[in-house]
């Protein structure tokens, strides 16, 4: 018996596993079980001649060998099975013509699941058909956990939020969900009936989280059965969200992010009834209902209208911008922009050494920014946050948001020509003194024969005083398509960029559009 300790397993990639029964369902590969349990979830393939693998394994592994060397078939299924593999492939030739008995008899006796990769099958076949099921399962984790937190969304904007998230989560997870008081009293639950020792574990697993001074944010923990988990809410008032399901999905955890932070929101010591309310008038507006039904709603002004964009690409990004501003007034959104691709320079174009739309290539870290309107009450104090663009309005009452919605927009949009953190609305100036429906319609006009990218290019030439580098920064793409685009709008316009009237000109006509 060797005594080397055991390598610790490693965290899981970010791809869901694989079930070895949706392996062995692509009839095209003839995968065939011959020891073990098709129950299996596999992480990962590796392919291995090594007499010893397990130096190279970390665990939750397909391996795949020939069987090269494979001398002892015991010794060799015992050390793999130490090493944490999932599976083991063996494929039938070159070197054997069939899997030997004792592989099997070993892999039976160990509990590991065997198969037997007939000679058409390449093993690479088989580790791409495991990366094609990982990204398959992927994206029904992603799709799933983007309908549920738009129905949670919804939930919140219900009358009675706090039990309405709790019933969406439920149902979402297929479980029972409950917010517990700092005693452990339970303020409110929705889903199945559980049984009383799973409740009262379910009770003492969320007293163990809470605002306590180094306590944990979360814990998970089983009963009868089922899975337990308890999240501490944000607040300070020592509410915990505890869940109960039959099993854990990939997925589950983040779904339960999302409403831990709509909870918070929802009882934080500030809220009340007539914030609820006020929740769902910025819902109601900014789904097209007349603003003066809002704004009975809403209440007394004046208010601020935000536009934000970015974040850090994470389902908590907006709720954490709508706290630190001090607002729960927040609708969110994917932010759109130029795509990548869309560079508009060629390798001609391009200084020698360096491929067209390079910069146009680059990922910004964090993950995709997000676009977020927010309301709040003109005596808080709009500031700067990190990560985020931001264009406020002025103040207005409630029956003007919408007029506070477009300026909040044009803000945000001279904000990012500028690369500024805050931009607010400033009156109109001498652009003031014209009839606002007039100027609008001669800016369109003026504007027609260009199209995004070139009027947002323009915008941000413009305000970057003609710069290319600078604009070519501003807009992540390569400074020959700036070049392009402008000369293309010159054309278009049928005018000379050069003269400072004809800048003058086309900065208000953008500042209207």
């Amino acid at each position: 018996m060797s005594t080397q300790e055991p390598t610790p397993t490693p965290p899981a990639p970010p791809a869901p596993p694989v079930s070895l029964a949706a392996l062995l369902g692509r009839k095209d590969l003839g995968l065939r079980l011959l020891a073990g349990t098709e129950d299996t979830a596999i992480h990962w393939v590796h392919t291995s001649e090594m007499a010893d693998p397990y130096p190279y394994l970390l665990g939750g592994e397909l391996l795949m060998t020939a069987g090269v060397q494979l001398a002892d078939p015991a010794r060799y299924v015992e050390r793999v099975v130490e090493a944490g593999a999932a599976a083991l492939g063996f494929g039938v030739a070159p070197v054997y013509d069939t899997v030997p008995a004792e592989l099997v008899a070993a892999c039976e006796r160990h509990g590991l699941p065997l198969l037997e990769v007939p000679p058409q099958t390449p093993f690479t076949a088989v580790a791409r058909a495991v990366w094609r099921l990982m990204a398959e399962a992927r994206l029904r984790e992603l799709r799933r956990v983007t309908e549920a937190q738009q129905s949670l969304a919804v939930a919140a904007a219900r009358p009675a939020p706090v039990p309405a998230v709790l019933g969406a989560l439920a149902s979402r997870l297929a479980g029972h969900a409950a917010l517990y008081a700092a005693d452990g009293t339970p303020y409110a639950a929705a889903g199945r009936e559980l049984p009383d020792a799973v409740s009262r574990a379910l009770t003492e697993l969320a007293g163990v989280v809470g605002p306590r001074p180094g306590g944990p944010a979360s814990a998970s923990g089983e009963g009868d059965g089922l899975r337990l988990a308890a999240y501490a809410l944000g607040g300070g008032d020592g509410l915990t969200l505890g869940v109960a399901t039959e099993s854990r999905e990939p997925g589950d955890h983040t779904i339960a992010g999302v409403a831990v932070v709509l909870l918070s929101l929802l009882t934080a010591p500030h809220r009340g009834a007539d914030v609820s309310v006020r929740d769902a008038a910025l819902v109601r507006l900014l789904l097209g209902t007349p603003p003066h039904d809002a704004a009975r709603a809403l209440g007394p002004g004046p208010w601020t209208v935000v536009h934000a964009h970015g974040g850090d690409g994470t389902p908590f990004a907006a709720p954490s911008l709508a706290a630190a501003l001090g607002t729960a007034l927040v609708d969110a959104g994917e932010a759109g922009g130029v795509e990548a691709g869309d560079t508009g320079a060629t390798e001609r174009d391009a200084p020698a050494g360096e491929a067209a739309g390079t910069e146009a290539s680059r990922t910004r870290p964090g993950g995709t920014p997000v676009a977020v309107r927010l309301i709040l009450p003109a005596s808080s104090p709009v500031t700067a946050q990190p990560g985020w663009t931001l264009g406020a309005s002025s103040p207005v009452e409630a029956h003007d948001l919408a007029v506070a919605d477009t300026q909040a927009a044009r803000a945000l949009r001279r904000a990012e020509a500028g690369r500024t953190d805050l931009v607010r609305h400033r009156p109109a100036g001498f652009g003031g003194l014209m009839d606002e429906a007039e100027a609008t319609a001669y800016a369109r006009t003026l504007l027609a024969p260009i199209g995004e990218p070139l009027t947002e290019t323009l915008r941000t030439w413009l305000s970057l005083h003609g710069s290319w580098d600078r604009t070519a920064v501003a807009l992540d793409i390569h400074r020959n398509t700036v070049r392009q685009r402008i000369a293309r709008c010159a054309t278009l316009l049928g005018t000379d960029l050069d003269d400072a009237n004809v800048r003058m000109e086309l900065w208000f006509a953008l500042g209207r559009v």
